[in-house]
């Protein structure tokens, strides 16, 4: 009797199809596998000596085997279901912020070329010196400016200027804030970043929204707002 069991996949789009079409082979061959073993016990049946019966123990652990194979494929398709539920869910929570203007809690973002893109910093403590600093994806600094040094919260932002001189090429680039108490001791911080979202893809199950090239998990953002000439055209 042939036996299969259910694979991990990847939850994705793909992965999700590829599970149904696996399960359905299963759920296909364990029927034939079944009406053979119908088939062969009946003949046995039929040809036994009735002076000396089949024992039954054999075919009836046959049966609870396939009972047991069957379930497990019953499992499979409802977590199969489940699990395109779960996907679709996600999916549509992401297809919610196509559009949209979103801060995200990162270190890289995109710079399209044009439109400034704002930092959030948060400082544990205040500092005497504080640099932003933007380098490009070769790891080459661009640009660096003169930054506040508030404990708590700051903002500023990089509108594509370059320390050479010009505008910076639409791409991703890395910001880093260099800030250092009064006794020259780095102070630790953390850095969101803002862009617009494009549209949305799903990496190994997770959903992600896509700002540039940027593939963002979608708890990674921290909030979301209609671009502002949306938000004037609608008004």
């Amino acid at each position: 009797m042939a036996t299969t069991a259910a694979t991990a996949a990847n939850t994705t789009i793909s992965g999700l199809a590829q599970q149904a079409a696996d399960t359905a082979k299963q759920s296909a061959t364990l029927n034939t596998d079944f009406d053979d073993f119908l088939t062969l016990l009946t003949t046995q049946l039929q040809n036994q000596d009735p002076l000396s019966p089949m024992d039954s123990t054999e075919f009836t652990n046959q049966l609870v085997q396939f009972s047991q194979v069957e379930q497990q494929i019953n499992s499979n398709k409802k977590l199969d279901s489940l699990l395109a539920l779960q996907l679709s869910s996600a999916s549509n929570v992401g297809l919610g912020y196509v559009g949209m203007d979103i801060s995200y809690t990162s270190s890289e973002m995109n710079f399209d070329g044009n439109t400034p893109v704002e930092v959030n910093y948060a400082l544990s403590s205040a500092a005497s010196t504080a640099t932003l600093n933007v380098y490009d994806s070769a790891g080459k600094l661009v640009y660096s400016k003169a930054a506040p040094g508030n404990a708590g919260n700051n903002k500023i932002t990089w509108d594509g200027t370059q320390d050479l001189g010009g505008k910076a090429a639409a791409g991703t680039y890395t910001v880093r804030i260099n800030a250092l108490d009064n006794e020259g001791q780095g102070i630790t911080n953390s850095t969101a970043v803002t862009g617009r979202v494009k549209g949305i893809e799903t990496q190994n199950g997770v959903v992600y929204v896509l700002v540039g090239e940027r593939a963002v998990p979608i708890s990674s953002i921290i909030n979301a707002k209609l671009p502002e000439n949306t938000t004037q055209a609608a008004g």
